[in-house]
C-alpha cells in the first residue's frame, strides 16, 4: 500500500514523502530509522499514475536498465538522466526523471531524491542506492537490483505459466458443459418427451436439469458472467492481501512449498542488501516489507535476537525462518564473514527446489483436470444417448 508520510528532518525541515509498504507501522519505522521525526502517516494515492497525456506508468526496472546502460558507457548520473529525459518526451517516467534532475541540481543525493518522489519506490531500491553512494559504485548497485528483479520475476513467471493451462482447461470445460446443458440437452428432452415410455433414472434427472437450464439460459449466462467478473476483481485483491496464499498454504503439501518460496525471497532480499553494503539489522527491516504478514512476526523476533548479540543462523532457526540446508549455509557464512553470498546461495537452492516442484505439480494436475473434464462431458453424452440405446434394444 502507498502511504503519505509527513516528517521532520534533522535540519528541522518539514516535508511530505510517499512510500509503499505493508502497514502504517512499517512506513513509520522506515523514516524513524533515517533519523526523522514522523508527524503524520496517511494512505495515499499514486500521483504519477497514467493520465491522458502520459504514455504509461513509471516502470522502475526499465528506468534502472536504461540508467545502468548509460552509466556503464561512461556517463555520469546527471548526464545519464539528462539523456533519458531527452528520450522520454512525456509520461510518468519523464516526470520522475525531471524531479530527480531538479533534486540533484539542488544538491540532494540520488537516494534522497528517490525517497522524496511522489511515486512508489521500494525501500529496498532506495537502501541499495544509498549504500552505493558511500562507495561511489552506483552502476554495480543498479546491476545488483536488476539481477534481483530478474530472479524474483523468473519465479513469478513460472507460477503464472503453471496456472495458465489449468485456468484455460477450467474455462473451456465449463463453457462446453454449459453449452451442452443449455442448448443440446433441452432439444433431446423434447424428443424423448414425444417418444413416451420410461427413461433411465439418471437420464430423467439430467434431462430435467437441461430443461430448467434451457428455460433460464439468460439468467444462468448472467450469473456465469457475474461470477467471472467477481473472480477477476477478487483474485487480484486476494493476491495483494495474501489471502490467496494463506488459502493455498492450508492445502496438504502446498503450504511447505509456499513457505520455501517465501524463505527464498527473504534470503534473496537480505543477500542483495548485504552484498550492497547495508547493515544486517537494516537489511532485515527492509526485507520484512517484501514478505507476508505471517513471516514478518518471525523476522521481527529474529531481528530482536540479533540486536541483542545473537547469531543470525540460530535466530532464524529458532523462529522458523531456516531449513536444514539454509541453516548450514548461514552458519558457514557467519564463520567466513561472507553472509551475503551464502544468503544468495540459499535463495538459489530453494528457488531451484520450488521450480522443480512447480513443474512436477503442473505435470500431475493438468492430466487430472483433463480427465475430470472429459468424464463430465462423457457422462452428459452417455446419459443423453442411453434412451436411444434402450430403444434400439427394444427392436
Amino acid at each position: 500500500m502507498l502511504y503519505s508520510v509527513r516528517v521532520l528532518s534533522a535540519d528541522n525541515i518539514v516535508s511530505t514523502m510517499q512510500v509503499e509498504t505493508q502497514d502504517v507501522e512499517s512506513a513509520r519505522r522506515q523514516f524513524e530509522q533515517r533519523g526523522c521525526v514522523v508527524v503524520d502517516v496517511q494512505r495515499a494515492k499514486l500521483s504519477l499514475a497514467p493520465s491522458s497525456r502520459s504514455s504509461g506508468g513509471f516502470q522502475l526496472v526499465l528506468f534502472s536498465e536504461a540508467l545502468y546502460a548509460l552509466m556503464v558507457a561512461g556517463l555520469s548520473l546527471t548526464e545519464s538522466l539528462e539523456a533519458m529525459s531527452e528520450r522520454e518526451a512525456s509520461g510518468a517516467t519523464s516526470e520522475v526523471i525531471t524531479r530527480l534532475l531538479q533534486a540533484l541540481r539542488e544538491g540532494q543525493s540520488f537516494s534522497g531524491a528517490l525517497a522524496a518522489l511522489p511515486t512508489s519506490i521500494p525501500p529496498l531500491y532506495v537502501g541499495m542506492m544509498r549504500a552505493a553512494e558511500g562507495t561511489s559504485d552506483l552502476p554495480r548497485a543498479l546491476k545488483r537490483y536488476l539481477d534481483y528483479r530478474r530472479q524474483i520475476d523468473g519465479v513469478r513467471a513460472k507460477l503464472i505459466s503453471a496456472a495458465i493451462y489449468p485456468a484455460i482447461l477450467l474455462v473451456v470445460g465449463g463453457a462446453v458443459s454449459l453449452f451442452l446443458m443449455i442448448y443440446v440437452v433441452p432439444r433431446f428432452a423434447g424428443v424423448y418427451q414425444g417418444r413416451g415410455g420410461d427413461l433411465p433414472f439418471m437420464s430423467k434427472i439430467m434431462l430435467a436439469g437441461g430443461q430448467f437450464a434451457g428455460e433460464n439460459s439468460l439468467a444462468l449466462l448472467t450469473i456465469a458472467a457475474g461470477v467471472i467478473a467477481l473472480l477477476a476483481v477478487a483474485v487480484p485483491r486476494a493476491i495483494r492481501s495474501g489471502a490467496l496464499a494463506r488459502g493455498f498454504a492450508s492445502l496438504p503439501g502446498v503450504g511447505k512449498q509456499l513457505q520455501l518460496y517465501e524463505l527464498s525471497r527473504l534470503y534473496l532480499t537480505i543477500g542483495v542488501l548485504l552484498e550492497g553494503g547495508i547493515p544486517l539489522v537494516a537489511a532485515l527491516d527492509t526485507a520484512a516489507s517484501v514478505t507476508s504478514s505471517g513471516m514478518r512476526s518471525g523476522i521481527a523476533a529474529a531481528r530482536e535476537a540479533i540486536s541483542d548479540g545473537g547469531s543470525l543462523a540460530e535466530a532464524f532457526n529458532d523462529h522458523g525462518l531456516a531449513t536444514p540446508i539454509s541453516l548450514r549455509l548461514l552458519r558457514v557464512g557467519e564463520r567466513s564473514g561472507n553472509l551475503g553470498a551464502m544468503m544468495l546461495q540459499a535463495a538459489a537452492f530453494h528457488d531451484g527446489e520450488f521450480s522443480r516442484w512447480i513443474e512436477r505439480f503442473s505435470k500431475s494436475v493438468e492430466p487430472l483436470m483433463m480427465t475430470a473434464i472429459g468424464l463430465i462431458v462423457g457422462v452428459i453424452v452417455i446419459l443423453l444417448y442411453m434412451p436411444i440405446f434402450d430403444l434400439a434394444g427394444s427392436f
